[in-house]
């Protein structure tokens, strides 16, 4: 072999030795893909390409990885356990008035040899479907349907920015009043015509589930926590479908009747998630009561 070929050779071993092919896919997969994957404990390849070649790259402000802005932002709020521990206690009190008033009417109703009408029953399950919330020591009071109706603020209504499929102010006390409240009352009666009692567990798991919304009630529509709502709304839901399974297993169509309430929560549930989206555009309201938003106060309370 001449030493023209050798030197040819040479030159071409020597190209094929440089990293311009391999820098110059990754800095193409780097602008697809963007830059903020890349750690800024590593140079990027084009930038280590033109250290290679002798240049001096570009002062450059540090880089660091691209994290999402909501556990960012949300990430120094504390939890806030008096809240908490207050939502769980109402619950109990809640509950366990219900409960001894229920059992005072079983008492009474006994004693005096007297049986309830199956009207009276009835109007007692709507009563307490509508106005559960006598028992609870929490602020539960409910928007106004007037102001709603009218598109005035108040609580749940119209103080906060709404997704834009929300349905109009009047739908929600028509599905309350006709259609859910009546359907919890007439299932109650089923199950109470079938235990002979008012105080009875299976009804009693309804009673949960109206304690449970009660204090959702609360969260977002009295103290306004719109993070805190998303997880209780499916708390809500979940308790539905539990006062559903258990009426299923004493009386299958008294099961079936508190099915649309369940329904009905899943959209609600879909709604209180979108409402908790749009009003946090900023990343700073997390899916748990924090502190310092709100105060939890019971009602009777003078702090």
């Amino acid at each position: 072999m001449s030493a023209c070929s050798r030197n040819v050779n040479q030159r071409r071993a020597k190209r094929s030795r440089k990293p311009f092919v391999p820098a110059l896919a990754v800095c193409l997969a780097a602008g697809a893909l963007g830059q903020s994957w890349i750690s800024p404990a590593l140079p990027h390849p084009c930038k280590a390409r033109h250290q290679m070649a002798g240049s001096s790259p570009a002062p450059q402000a540090p880089q660091t990885l691209r994290t999402s802005r909501i556990p960012r932002k949300a990430a120094g709020k504390e939890l806030d356990t008096d809240a908490v521990g207050k939502y769980a206690l109402s619950i109990a009190v809640q509950l366990l008035g219900i409960t001894t008033f229920f059992a005072a009417i079983d008492s009474a109703v006994k004693s005096s040899g007297v049986e309830l009408p199956d009207w009276a029953v009835f109007a007692l399950f709507f009563g307490m479907s509508l106005r559960s919330r006598i028992f609870s020591p929490l602020d539960n009071s409910r928007p106004d349907i007037q102001k709603a109706s009218q598109g005035q603020a108040t609580g749940g209504f119209n103080d906060r920015t709404m997704p834009s499929w929300t349905p109009p102010g009047f739908f929600f006390p028509i599905m309350w009043i006709l259609i859910v409240a009546p359907l919890r009352a007439a299932s109650s009666m089923m199950i109470w015509q079938q235990a002979g009692h008012l105080c009875d567990a299976t009804i009693l798991v309804l009673m949960l589930h109206l304690c449970v919304g009660d204090t959702w009630n609360t969260v977002n529509n009295v103290e306004r926590r719109l993070g805190a709502a998303v997880p209780g709304v499916l708390c809500v839901w979940a308790s539905a479908l539990a006062a559903s399974y258990a009426y299923y297993q004493v009386e299958p169509f008294a099961g079936q009747l508190l099915l649309p309430t369940c329904l009905w929560l899943t959209v609600a549930a879909a709604l209180v998630t979108d409402t908790w989206r749009v009003n946090n555009t900023s990343g700073t309201e997390p899916l748990f009561p924090y502190r310092g938003a709100t105060q939890t106060r019971f009602w009777f309370s003078t702090e």
